[in-house]
């Protein structure tokens, strides 16, 4: 084995533990493969940097911006008043329906910002029909994992591994290449779910009580400051309970009428006001004596049923994969000031944090309950419909109107686009450039809009995960790890090769990032292919494919991770149900591809 090749296995190892362990940012990680194979000249500058103008990075980000302008749109949400009857009447049906109908989008439009505008709509849809949410979201994200199997456009990941293609010489891939394998598992995916869905899906009761559910009644209270309290004339950032108790002051009640919801860091606490805080309702009693206050913490509930009351709102935000808020914390993100709210509880995976939210490291899927100034909710609400949306709002309605003149106008565009691809009239990269320049054009979007709409952090990670692809087979690893399956598995033929491929891609998309798992098992298909001198296609499909089918863990594929917190779901859950998904398409791939493909 080569010095390279020793090199780029040692990165993978790395890498692998770093996308496993989240200790790093994907799109960082990514950068940091880029920056290491080139600088050890494993790699050339210009092949380290060539991602980022590789045809499919370039496809992608414009997907990002057609994703957008339909969103933007409000049609999307329009289906959830459809639904809640359907599912009432027949939860079978119900959920056919929605899978199939979140397919067919997933498989046109980025499935992340689909599936974060109808985590509430579901929601609601399952308030409404009177079942649990964890019946729900689970299939809206399996959905949407189908869909986006479909086409070359429905999944960065299948763009990433044309892009493989392309570079190792072989042709662009078809627009509608993967769509007899995603069809046949979009139906098998929505059978097992419609048969044997309803019994192992959880039945998790959402609980209306949101000081119950966040676990709050120790963590509410009201303090009334007396006369003698030392923080008597203090701003609340100047006083003890800021400095050193870290108590969070929602509201304050002065002379018996005025409130003042939300107070400023700069607000002057005055004799006999009460204020309502988040805070340990323990540490308050212990220090009462020296805190010269009164404090019942009766005083304070949360219901479902008073979410809105006044000028403040509670919402339970979740944080989306990719948002800004990952690794960071509220004090870092100015939280308070930014949307003029204050953090009661962080609800991480199946642990509700109460103490020292400013400090808490978030990560995509947590759930922020928070108290919101009433006036800021439709700008909250606009933020939510952006590409880029930090946060997905659960516990208040949409508030986007639908715009019929755009909704036909991008329609318009999102067909043309496909049609100039299936039609071969213009590739697909150009296809995509164009239809965005079209919806600026006619003012559907602007350009500040194109630029927001852009997922960086999947374009950083596609470029470096191209440049990974590019060292697998510079180094000669590709070859190795080829000859080595060919002289283990070449007697039992290429379909038992192309099943261990499937496998092994499917296990390390649980684990790490799909479209990390895509760029380390393209090239060995390519290489594989050719030492056995048939067709690259069967192997790169089956790579495609596998890489998307993350079913097993909520952290395999961002929707999962999207789900987790707000259908109140636990590790096993997605176990106990993927696990006889992931085996099923493995099964049915290892036979159905060879059928489409030949090799």
């Amino acid at each position: 084995m080569s010095t390279d090749a020793i090199i780029v296995l040692m990165v993978i190892g790395a890498a692998v533990v770093l996308f496993a362990t989240e200790w790093l940012s994907i799109d960082l990680v990514a950068i940091l493969i880029m920056v290491t194979l080139t600088v050890t000249g494993v790699i050339s500058t210009e092949e380290g940097l060539s991602g980022f103008s590789n045809p499919a990075t370039i496809t992608v980000a414009f997907m990002f911006v057609l994703s957008y302008a339909l969103l933007k749109t409000g049609s999307l949400q329009r289906i959830g008043p459809y639904l809640g009857p359907i599912f009432k009447k027949n939860f079978n049906l119900g959920i056919l329906i929605m899978m199939m109908f979140i397919g067919v989008v997933s498989a046109f439009i980025n499935n992340t910002p689909i599936v974060a505008m109808f985590i509430p709509v579901m929601v609601s849809v399952a308030n409404l029909s009177g079942y649990s949410p964890s019946k729900l979201l689970i299939p809206l994200s399996y959905a949407s994992i189908f869909g986006g199997m479909c086409t070359m456009i429905g999944t960065s990941t299948n763009m990433l591994v044309s892009g493989i293609a392309v570079k190792n010489g072989l042709d662009d891939f078809p627009m509608f290449l993967s769509a007899p394998v995603g069809i046949v598992f979009i139906v098998v995916g929505a059978i097992y779910i419609y048969f044997f869905g309803k019994k192992l899906l959880p039945d998790r009761i959402s609980e209306e009580n949101l000081s119950k559910k966040f676990g709050m009644r120790d963590y509410l209270t009201e303090i009334e400051v007396l006369d003698e309290s030392e923080f008597v004339g203090q701003r609340i950032m100047d006083s003890i309970l800021a400095t050193e108790l870290e108590i969070d002051v929602i509201e304050v009640r002065r002379n018996g009428g005025t409130l003042f919801t939300l107070p400023p860091g700069d607000f002057v606490i005055k004799p006999k006001d009460v204020l309502k805080v988040r805070c340990d309702v323990e540490k308050i009693k212990a220090l009462k004596d020296r805190l010269k206050v009164n404090f019942n913490t009766d005083a304070v509930r949360i219901n479902e049923n008073e979410i809105q009351k006044g000028d403040t709102s509670i919402l339970e935000l979740i944080i989306t994969s990719g948002s800004e808020f990952e690794g960071k914390n509220l004090r870092e993100m100015d939280f308070r000031r930014r949307y003029r709210a204050i953090p009661l509880a962080i609800l991480h995976r199946e642990e509700v944090v109460h103490e020292n939210l400013h400090s808490v490291r978030l990560n995509a899927g947590d759930v922020i309950l928070t108290e919101i100034k009433t006036h800021r909710l439709p700008n909250l609400k606009r933020q939510e419909m952006t590409q880029k949306s930090p946060f997905i709002v659960l516990s208040e309605e949409g508030v986007i109107d639908f715009n019929r003149k755009k909704f036909l106008t991008v329609f318009a565009v999102i067909a043309g686009v496909v049609g100039l691809a299936t039609a071969g009239v213009i590739p697909i990269v150009m296809s995509t450039l164009l239809g965005a320049m079209v919806l600026v054009l006619s003012k559907t979007i602007n350009m500040r809009e194109v630029y927001e709409s852009i997922e960086w952090k999947i374009i950083f990670l596609l470029a470096g995960a191209l440049s990974l692809g590019v060292a697998m087979v510079n180094s000669g690893l590709a070859s190795i790890i080829s000859d080595f399956l060919v002289n283990e598995l070449g007697n039992y033929g290429p379909v038992v090769i192309l099943s261990g491929m499937y496998l092994t891609t499917s296990l390390l998309t649980e684990i790490m990032s799909n479209n990390a798992s895509a760029a380390l098992i393209a090239p060995i298909a390519i290489t594989t292919a050719d030492k056995l001198d048939v067709s690259p296609y069967p192997f790169l499909i089956a790579v495609m494919i596998a890489a998307s089918a993350s079913f097993m863990t909520p952290i395999g594929y961002h929707t999962n991770t999207m789900v987790y917190t707000a259908g109140q779901y636990r590790f096993r859950d997605f176990f106990r149900i993927g696990v006889w998904l992931n085996l099923g398409f493995w099964l049915i791939a290892t036979f159905i591809i060879p059928l489409f493909y030949p090799f």
